[in-house]
C-alpha cells in the first residue's frame, strides 16, 4: 500500500466513523418517554429521541474530544484529541502495516512512523535502513504537501461534528429543541436500553434497528449528557467511536528541531524505491 493510499484509507475510516454517528440522527420518529427512573437520572423523563438529539448537540457544541475509532472492516484505528482550530495530537494505526504518532498546530504537521511503516513502504534493506535511521524521528512539513494534508485531514472536528449534527439543526453552539418530523417520513424509533458503564462513567444505551443494522448510543446519564460510545453492527461487521476529554485542550507541545527530518524524506525514498 502506497503512502497515498494510506492516507486515503485513513480519512476513510474517519468518514465511516461520521456515519455511524450521523444515522442516528436520521430518525424521524420519537420513542416515548419512560416515566421511570431506573438508574437513569434526569434523562428518565425524556424520549430515546430527545436524549440522543440532546447529546449529539453536546457534541457538536464542544470544542475540542478525544476520538478513538475502530472496524471490523478494516485495520484503521484512530487515537486523536483534536479540537476545532484544526490542531491535533494522537496516533493513526493501521495495523500490520504500522502506525504514525501524527501532530498538528495550524498549517504544521509532524507525523513519526513507526518501524513496521517503513518496512511496509520500502522494500527488504530499503526500508530496514530507513526504519534504522528515522527511529523516534518526526518528519515535519506543511498541509501544502499532498501526502501530509491527506494524513491531517482526520484532524478536522469540525468537518467531524457536522457530520454528527441532527438535520436542520446548527452544527456548533446552542441546543435546539427537535422538530417535529414529515408526516411522509418513515417511522423509525429509538429506544433506551439498561444504564450500564463506560470507562468509569455511567451511561444510558439508546439503541436503533433498522434494515439489519444495530446503533448504539451511549450517552453520559451524570453531568453533561455527551455521547461516550457508539456502536454499530451490519452483517457480522462491527465499527466503534469513543468519544472522551471533552474541551480538554489540544497540547501544544511540538517536536523540538533536532528530533525532525523534512518530510521530503520519505517522498524521495518512495520515489527511488518506485524507480528501482
Amino acid at each position: 500500500m502506497t503512502s497515498r493510499r494510506r492516507a486515503a484509507s485513513v480519512t476513510a475510516a474517519l468518514t465511516c466513523g461520521v456515519t455511524l454517528l450521523a444515522g442516528i440522527t436520521c430518525t424521524t420518529a420519537a420513542a416515548a418517554a419512560d416515566t421511570s427512573d431506573g438508574g437513569e437520572g434526569d434523562l428518565a423523563n425524556k424520549s430515546a429521541q430527545q436524549v440522543a438529539d440532546d447529546a449529539l448537540q453536546q457534541l457538536v457544541g464542544a470544542q475540542s474530544l478525544r476520538l478513538r475509532t475502530r472496524t471490523s472492516a478494516d485495520p484503521t484505528k484512530l487515537d486523536l484529541t483534536l479540537d476545532r482550530a484544526g490542531n491535533c495530537t494522537g496516533a493513526i494505526s493501521k495495523g500490520e502495516y504500522g502506525s504514525v504518532e501524527l501532530i498538528k498546530r495550524g498549517d504544521q504537521v509532524w507525523m513519526k512512523p513507526d518501524a513496521a511503516f517503513w518496512k511496509g513502504q520500502l522494500p527488504g534493506k530499503s526500508g530496514e535502513e530507513a526504519a534504522t535511521k528515522y527511529e523516534n524521528t518526526f518528519l515535519h512539513g506543511t498541509t501544502k504537501d499532498a501526502f501530509l494534508r491527506n494524513l491531517a485531514a482526520a484532524c478536522d472536528l469540525k468537518a467531524f461534528q457536522k457530520s454528527a449534527s441532527p438535520p436542520g439543526k446548527p452544527s456548533s453552539g446552542g441546543h435546539t429543541p427537535s422538530s417535529s418530523s414529515p408526516s411522509h417520513a418513515p417511522a423509525v424509533s429509538l429506544t433506551k436500553g439498561t444504564p450500564t458503564t463506560e470507562e468509569g462513567t455511567r451511561v444510558l444505551p439508546i439503541v436503533k434497528k433498522a434494515k439489519g443494522a444495530v446503533q448504539t448510543l451511549y450517552v453520559a446519564i451524570d453531568g453533561t449528557h455527551y455521547p461516550r460510545k457508539l456502536t454499530a453492527q451490519l452483517d457480522h461487521r462491527t465499527g466503534v467511536i469513543q468519544l472522551s476529554n471533552y474541551n480538554t485542550p489540544v497540547s501544544t507541545k511540538t517536536p523540538a528541531p533536532g528530533d525532525t527530518a523534512d518530510i521530503s524524506v520519505l517522498e524521495n525514498r518512495l520515489k527511488d524505491a518506485q524507480g528501482a
